[in-house]
């Protein structure tokens, strides 16, 4: 099997398993039961300790001690504004409206990287990022509503602020240079983005007991360390048209754990949306796999 071929293989792996992780982070703050902005910065925070407990662990000091450059802190910066932007929309309009705002987040960094970074869409890329965002307002019921009042106007533009952070942390974690290892940007980011939102979570002087604490650790672990380290994986190698089709993985995942765990039935239209984007992913990583394959045969 041809080294290439099998190393996109490993990178689709992991955006994939970063979009599931992701997708806990809405169950695992039900159960935690404290604000929004508590559950974002531990999320950060503690996978950025578990990052750096890891690193002095393995004997790997020097990742630590090496200066990521502004992109990574940026990049860091994006994160956390992405969730409080989504935090806030929610605050003023529903649910469904922010959702599906953030999620044009894919399709606006695979035309941005078109224009300004190289990555040129295929016809076939173009497709299948139409398809998963048809899937995933199939998911929603098509159901984006706008109110007459101030505060509906003023989730939107909230909702907007946060795709336009989502797409930006995808974009910007492909500029980053590669002397920065992947383990560093990765827990800079994390430590980043928690200090960003570190002001908005004192100013909810939350009080949070053993158990609370439990699920933060969770959130820290799973959403946290493993989702932002296999995302950052894999936009280091995907182009954003990839990575983008297969983060709508996210939506299915919080769809799934609200029917098994919440009895949050699904009908015909939603569970079809959830099939049109788990095709349109495979369908990229066979795209993927078919241009690394070739490329492969040439370098034996």
């Amino acid at each position: 099997m041809p080294s290439n071929t099998s190393s996109s293989g490993f990178f689709l792996v992991a955006a994939a398993m970063s979009a599931f992780f992701m997708g806990t982070i809405g169950t695992i703050s039900f159960y935690a039961g404290v604000s929004a902005e508590a559950v974002t910065f531990y999320r950060l925070f503690f996978g950025a300790m578990l990052m750096g407990g890891y690193l002095l662990l393995t004997g790997q000091r020097e990742k630590i001690m090496t200066w990521p450059g502004f992109k990574v802190l940026i990049t860091g910066a994006f994160l956390s504004g992405f969730v409080v932007f989504y935090i806030l929309a929610m605050s003023y309009t529903s649910m469904a409206n922010a959702i599906m705002l953030i999620y044009l987040a894919p399709v606006t960094a695979s035309i941005v990287a078109h224009f300004l970074m190289g990555e040129r869409l295929s016809t076939a890329s173009v497709g299948l990022i139409l398809l998963a965002l048809l899937g995933f307002a199939m998911m929603m019921e098509f159901q984006l509503t706008f109110g007459n009042n101030e505060d509906e106007a003023l989730g939107i533009l909230y909702g907007f602020c946060s795709m336009l952070c989502y797409a930006a942390f995808m974009l910007t974690n492909r500029l980053i240079e590669e002397r920065v290892h992947v383990l560093t940007r990765s827990g800079y980011q994390m430590f980043a983005g928690a200090l960003c939102i570190l002001p908005m979570m004192l100013q909810q002087a939350d009080s949070i007991s053993g158990q609370q604490w439990g699920w933060l650790a969770v959130a820290g672990l799973i959403p946290g360390f493993f989702a932002i380290v296999l995302a950052v994986v894999a936009l280091r190698a995907l182009p954003a048209a990839t990575f983008g089709t297969l983060a709508y993985l996210e939506p299915i995942t919080v769809v799934a754990l609200g029917w098994v765990l919440f009895d949050q039935t699904l009908n015909g239209l939603q569970l079809s949306g959830c099939a049109l984007i788990v095709l349109s992913g495979i369908a990229q990583a066979v795209l993927i796999q078919s241009k690394s394959e070739p490329a492969a045969v040439i370098a034996d």
